[in-house]
């Protein structure tokens, strides 16, 4: 039997290729960043064809590292950036345009003119998502709309789209296929029959015949060629909802966030999709087989992790990401600055494209120690409005939050997060559970994990942050934030490019 299971995790801003063992545990990891391409403001694009190539370095990386061979592994599963979409050529392969990333907002004035008189949730109905430059569906159209001949061929199945999953399985496999995770964050799909929507196919003037086929999370989509010959490509999962598998939250009310480039909030609803009224997102959690689909409520929030990084490589305030908590910690507290890094507009619960970042209440007494404290503070502020979303949806108090994602690393932002929310933030020992879940997924449909039960008992804490902060202090912090939040919107004109 083989030993392993490896994971691909196709990032905003790196792919990477994990190893794990049959305990879960981590044995090898290769990574390689991608370039981030700004053809205008607003707008943020990726090679498809450089990351193809940068996810095959890694894979074999990861390989060689551990000395062993592709055929040692059981399986690999793969967990990817959501939303961002790219078209290629059915027969060649040649993407037609660069990959338009999740965060882009091109399609501001086409969601505008989708929405009509009914607005931003026209569709959420049918799939679960209010209108907003975030999804795939309207990416698809804008690109359908804009690259000459592209819309005529792909009306005859000679073009294909994806979202980097369906990508990258047609690289390694050939199949054109996706899953109902990444189908439902499309804007195309029905939560409830699980199938592409005629209706909303229609709307979006999308053709059917260049859409994958919808499949579940785990199962077999095909087999490697090339270089990877012979190894089963059994799991996609995308990565926020990769997440909730890995930190194994199976029962309805059992949820995570995951803290990278954005941060994401899922909280698992069981088998009936549950209706935001408080700006959340209703999206599929995972599928396993010919199981029923598990459903999820998602506040996604655009900008925490690259915020850093934009402080790091654009006003060049520290040189390295774990630097900001050292900066940070040089000020007892924010010196009553706020940073709302609405750089693309906010996402949840406030879905206005139309607002833009600002830094509220600085003085001369401002340093660059207390702007750092700012940074690190809009994360946590940022979970809090989700979480009190996601409380009103849910009706139930959330007792204690599980995270994962590179940020996780910084302690002062764990405890800080546990300081707004009130409530306990808990770190598992594979902090890393994007991957993870992509492997167990994959794992479960080789049989090499005989089912979720087994899975919990690969989940440990690493560390736990609890709440020490007055509640009059957090009460006016958290008002202060809810001001400069208001003073981010309605920037965007027409006539802005």
């Amino acid at each position: 039997m083989s030993s392993y299971i490896a994971a691909i995790d196709q990032g905003t801003t790196s792919s990477r290729c994990i190893v794990f063992d049959q305990g879960g545990s981590i044995v090898s990891v290769a990574q390689k960043e991608h370039r981030q391409i700004f053809p205008r403001p607003g707008w943020v694009e990726h090679d498809a064809e450089e990351i193809w190539a940068n996810v095959l370095d890694v894979v074999h990386g990861a390989l060689s590292k551990l000395s062993i061979t592709v055929h040692e592994l059981a399986a690999i599963g793969i967990t990817n950036q959501r939303e961002t979409t790219v078209l290629w050529d059915a027969e060649t392969g040649k993407p037609v345009h660069n990959a338009i990333v999740w965060q882009d907002t091109r399609t501001d004035a086409l969601v505008r003119e989708l929405g009509g008189e009914q607005g931003q949730d026209r569709f959420r109905e049918q799939c679960g998502l209010p209108l907003a430059t975030y999804f795939a569906g309207p990416k698809a159209r804008w690109l359908l709309d804009t690259v000459p001949g592209v819309r005529e061929r792909a009306e005859r199945g000679e073009v294909l789209f994806g979202t980097m999953d369906t990508w990258l399985i047609w690289k390694l496999t050939g199949n054109h296929v996706t899953d109902v995770t990444n189908a439902s964050r499309t804007m195309l799909m029905n939560l409830r029959t699980l199938d592409w929507d005629a209706d909303l196919l229609r709307e979006f003037g999308i053709p059917r015949a260049m859409l994958p086929e919808i499949r579940s999370s785990a199962e077999v989509y095909g087999t490697a060629r090339g270089t990877l010959s012979g190894l089963p490509v059994a799991s996609a999962l995308g990565d926020q909802q990769a997440a909730l598998f890995g930190q194994t939250c199976f029962e309805p009310g059992e949820g995570k966030c995951t803290y990278g480039t954005g941060s994401f909030l899922l909280l698992n609803t069981g088998e009936q999709p549950v209706a935001s009224r408080n700006g959340l997102l209703t999206t599929v959690g995972y599928k396993i087989g010919d199981q029923p689909a598990r459903y999820a409520l998602e506040g996604a929030i655009a900008v925490t992790g690259s915020l850093v990084q934009w402080f790091r490589d654009n006003v060049e305030l520290i040189a390295s990401a774990p630097e900001i908590e050292t900066l940070a910690r040089t000020v007892s507290d924010n010196g009553g600055c706020y940073f709302v890094p609405a750089f693309a507009g906010l996402f949840a619960p406030h879905w206005r494209s139309d607002a833009r970042g600002v830094i509220a209440g600085l003085t001369g007494y401002i340093t660059k120690g207390h702007l750092a404290r700012a940074v690190l503070e809009a994360t946590a502020w940022q979970t809090r409005e989700v979480v009190d979303a996601m409380n009103a949806d849910s009706g139930v108090e959330l007792t204690t939050l599980k995270v994962d994602g590179g940020m996780t690393a910084n302690n002062l932002l764990m405890q800080t997060l546990s300081d707004v929310l009130d409530a306990p933030v808990v770190r598992p020992i594979i902090a890393e559970t994007t991957c993870l879940g992509a492997a167990y997924a994959a794992g479960i449909a080789v049989g090499f994990w005989e089912g979720t039960d087994k899975l919990r008992d690969n989940w440990h804490k690493a560390a736990e942050w609890l709440p020490a902060m007055e509640s009059s202090i957090r009460d006016k912090g958290y008002r202060k934030w809810r001001k400069a939040v208001a003073r981010t919107m309605d920037w965007i004109d027409e006539d802005d490019e």
